[in-house]
């Protein structure tokens, strides 16, 4: 008798695969259709022998009886017999393809791996399509390549109603050279008016994109720490929703904090800004501006002439720079360099800005990278600050108040796409500033105000050490002087912000003591060799 082993597919939950093993207790589909065929045989012979009139023996009988009995039994058995339901079923089907239903578990098999392949296909490239939503009260949150890889980098980048320039920004962060699993895009859109909404469905990106919308606008300050507060990555890296990153972006900041710890690294103060768009909402400078840049490219050339037509019937952005131009490089026939801060004085500091006495000025959230563990030891955005302007320099005091190094890196640069101007611009920039200084009346602060007058940086830093000077050199004395310039330094903000003009900022009766003795002080400074701080108090205090 020949012995036919049976073979059935199991799941493994562990790996997810299938596998083959040997079916125990049961009956293979070749044995059932031969027990079958001789059982007929078996009729036939009783059948024939009847007809000839032969009569069984009383035993052999028993013995028949018997053996039916047991395979009644056999029957029932494996009825009851979880194992063998596959077999049970397989005897609706046609008998005479027993050999084909043996062959179904392998097409069965063969049909969930390639199930499988596609499932694991679908994991190599993250689950692209895949999309975990979490609803905040304040937001909803949709992920996008939620990987499991770990994180070394989150971009925290806000936005609102910047959709167009936004969607550029994420097209530039997707040629990243640095490992596009090791990173992460967090944008915050501040409740948006615009399609600023539709990004999350649009954009095909390799790395993991975090869009999180508020469902109502917070301000700056408020969305920067949401996106703080989702990061994966041991590095921040601070860029404003229209910034366009070059490919070694990421990368180049990255470096920096590789072998240190207690780092701010900017790029802000190497900026570059290029027209993406034309925007309807472009003031006279930007357009003049604009028309000159296009005569550098006869294909911008051409959009700008075609847009003039058609200008008065539009009043939506109207292209300038498309993916291509980006992959090319192309875009940067529209780009121009903006070197406020260079210009003002950092320059001569060096990469490190070593002994410039107002490094937290550096620390310009539109393009700037620190260390989380930083912030938490400095503390995040204050929420205060509402609006445009200073409340990066606030944290970047804080920064700097606990020992954090600042570097500027001209590799970490990013282009601003420009935009329209918002008139509340300036508004808010003074009502912050004023916050400022409220909060840390320190003359390394209130130094600041001196900005107001146009003075270059490098002006007010030596003004500063001039101050710092005289507070080491004599302590006892100049106290009226060094009342007086700090109150005008903090009244120029406070004016400012209240809208008021900033004159007589310290305006004593005529022959008044306090007023002789600042006189006889301010007279003795530029003799002892403190002449930038003798200009400084000079320009304010007549005014």
């Amino acid at each position: 008798m020949i012995k036919i082993d049976s073979y059935e597919y199991y799941y493994n939950p562990e790996d997810g695969k299938y596998y083959i093993r040997k079916r125990k207790n049961s009956t293979h589909p070749l044995k059932k259709l031969k027990d079958k065929l001789d059982k007929s045989k078996d009729k036939k012979d009783r059948k024939d022998k009847t007809s000839k009139g032969n009569r069984f023996d009383d035993a052999d009988t028993k013995v028949n009886k018997s053996r039916d009995k047991v395979n009644t039994g056999n029957k029932k058995n494996k009825s009851r017999d979880k194992v063998n339901t596959a077999n049970e079923t397989n005897k609706s089907y046609d008998k005479a393809d027993a050999v084909n239903e043996t062959n179904k578990p392998y097409a069965k098999a063969d049909a969930m791996n390639e199930t499988n392949k596609l499932y694991d296909k679908a994991d190599a490239v993250n689950e692209t399509n895949k999309v975990d939503i979490t609803d905040h009260s304040l937001y909803k949150m949709s992920v996008k390549n939620n990987h499991k890889h770990p994180i070394k980098v989150s971009i925290v980048m806000p936005t609102y109603n910047k959709y167009h320039q936004t969607s550029l920004s994420l097209y530039g962060l997707s040629k990243q050279t640095f490992p596009h699993a090791e990173y992460e895009v967090i944008l915050v859109d501040d409740a948006s008016s615009d399609n600023t909404s539709n990004i999350l469905k649009e954009v095909d990106v390799p790395f993991k994109f975090k869009y999180i919308q508020m469902k109502q606008n917070k301000g700056r300050s408020s969305v920067r720490n949401i996106g703080i507060n989702h990061a994966e990555g041991d590095l921040l890296i601070f860029l404003d929703g229209e910034m366009l990153a070059p490919p070694a972006f990421i990368e180049n900041h990255y470096k920096h904090h590789v072998h240190e710890s207690n780092l701010v690294v900017t790029g802000a103060m190497h900026y570059e800004g290029v027209y993406t768009f034309i925007m309807p909402d472009y003031n006279e400078d930007q357009v003049a501006h604009l028309k000159e840049l296009v005569g550098r490219d006869p294909e911008y050339r051409k959009l700008y002439e075609n847009y003039e037509q058609t200008k008065q019937h539009s009043n939506v952005p109207c292209p300038l720079v498309t993916k291509e131009d980006i992959d090319t490089n192309r875009f940067q026939r529209l780009s121009f360099p903006n070197r406020y801060f260079l210009n003002s004085g950092l320059k001569h500091f060096g990469e490190r800005l070593e002994g410039f006495t107002l490094p937290y000025i550096s620390f310009l959230s539109g393009n700037v990278s620190v260390r989380k563990a930083n912030l938490k030891k400095s503390g995040l955005f204050d929420e205060t600050f509402v609006g445009y302007g200073a409340e990066d320099w606030e944290l970047g005091y804080r920064l700097y108040k606990n020992g954090v190094q600042f570097v500027l890196d001209p590799s970490t640069v990013a282009y601003h796409q420009e935009h329209g101007i918002s008139k509340r611009k300036v508004k808010e920039q003074w009502g912050n500033h004023y916050r400022f200084v409220k909060k840390h009346p320190n003359i390394d602060v209130l130094i600041l105000s001196l900005e107001w007058k146009e003075l270059p940086f490098m002006h007010l830093h030596q003004t500063l050490v001039e101050y710092n000077q005289l507070e080491e050199r004599f302590p006892n004395e100049y106290n009226e002087l060094k009342h007086a310039f700090c109150t005008m330094l903090f009244r120029i903000i406070e004016y400012l912000n209240s809208g008021q003009p900033v004159t007589k900022l310290y305006d004593l009766p005529e022959g008044s003591e306090e007023r002789i003795k600042i006189h006889q002080q301010f007279e003795t400074l530029r003799p002892r060799g403190f002449d930038y701080l003798a200009s400084s108090f000079e320009q304010i205090y007549y005014l």
